[in-house]
């Protein structure tokens, strides 16, 4: 990761962000409704959580078949996929309430994910949404040297592959958090000192990471074969059928937000100062789709809604449905970009034929 500092044009002459900014804000005042979530929340809430916990308590207890263990396994990964959009997501975000206790409750449910809270509100809210799709700073953009995600990025002969390879590697997404990244991250984050908020006491957040990590794989893998006598095989089948069900799930909708032709990936000048405001920047690196897919809508927590999302972070993911309207709107009357597919179809469509394209051999390389 770069260390010089990105700093955002001021200018914003036709005040953008300004006059968006008072239109929904109005918008709620207009509603008396709060921007944090509603009982829509907590509904998915208990849902989400009701598919992931469920399976596991009748896996556990009941002698079922192994293709019913499969089907129950993929549930799991389908609630655990759900419980990081819904809830864990708005709850790092500070949108789930207006009280912080319960936004740090919700907020760790990342622990059900095998993740880290720390680790995630610097990668996440610090570096991505503060750094969007710029290279060497968003680490969104990094998946190692197996795929290329970015032209800025070092070009390999394997990745003219992996517009066919990657959605496989997708589904390690959350795995890899359990195995290796946190520790990574937690090493990399403290040395640099970066922190949402307080920079915690490294011995305390040290510890919190190998204690979680402890009772993670005690809940997910030692009661189900030493408490319920399960056989230990088919237990961490289960397991990683989860994972890699929330996994794909995950990463798909995370790459088709800004991993496509139509995000920009600009790059700092020398003095690292990025040509556009905060605001403009976010429009032009990110993608909507299937925005008016009901269910879409309420499965993913509203990520599929990354433009109105990017720019109100705070606001729950309940509401983007309707300030997406204000958003487009003002983007139209202010001829500024509004990224956004029709459908999910579409926009995985274009996700892997911009692998394809950053797959292909550039013109000038030293490979």
């Amino acid at each position: 990761m770069e260390t010089n500092i990105i700093k955002f044009s001021r200018k914003d002459s036709k005040k953008f962000f300004k006059t968006l900014n008072i239109r929904v804000n109005n918008y709620f005042k207009e509603q008396n409704i709060t921007k944090k979530g509603n009982w829509k929340i907590w509904l998915k809430t208990f849902i989400m959580f009701y598919l992931l916990i469920t399976p596991y308590v009748l896996i556990s207890i009941m002698t079922i078949p192994t293709w019913i263990q499969i089907s129950l396994s993929v549930i799991m990964g389908i609630g655990l996929a759900g419980v990081g959009m819904n809830v864990m997501h708005d709850g790092n975000h500070g949108s789930f309430s207006n009280k912080k206790w319960i936004n740090r409750i919700m907020g760790g449910s990342i622990y059900l994910l095998a993740g880290n809270r720390y680790n995630w509100q610097v990668q996440h809210n610090v570096l991505h949404h503060s750094y969007t799709n710029i290279h060497g700073h968003d680490e969104d953009l990094e998946a190692g040297r197996i795929i290329r995600f970015s032209k800025h990025s070092e070009w390999r002969w394997f990745h003219k592959f992996q517009h066919y390879y990657s959605v496989l590697l997708y589904g390690l997404l959350t795995i890899n958090w359990a195995i290796t990244t946190d520790f990574l991250q937690m090493k990399r984050y403290m040395k640099k000192k970066l922190s949402h908020g307080k920079f915690p006491n490294p011995f305390i957040n040290w510890t919190k990471l190998l204690v979680s990590k402890i009772l993670y794989f005690l809940f997910w893998i030692f009661v189900p074969i030493f408490i319920f006598n399960l056989v230990w095989w088919k237990v961490l089948f289960s397991f990683l059928v989860m994972h890699y069900t929330a996994g794909l799930i995950l990463s798909l909708v995370f790459q088709l937000a800004h991993i496509m032709d139509e995000a920009e990936m600009p790059l700092p000048d020398s003095q690292g100062n990025i040509k556009n405001s905060w605001a403009i920047h976010q429009l032009k690196t990110t993608v909507n789709f299937a925005s008016n897919n009901k269910l879409l809508n309420w499965f993913t927590g509203g990520l599929n809604h990354q433009v109105e999302h990017h720019i109100f972070p705070n606001i729950s993911h309940v509401h983007y449905n309707k300030i997406a309207k204000i958003v487009k709107k003002t983007t139209v009357e202010f001829n500024l970009p509004y990224n956004e597919f029709n459908s999910f179809l579409d926009a995985i469509i274009a996700h892997f034929r911009f692998l394809k394209i950053m797959g292909e051999k550039p013109k000038t390389t030293n490979k």
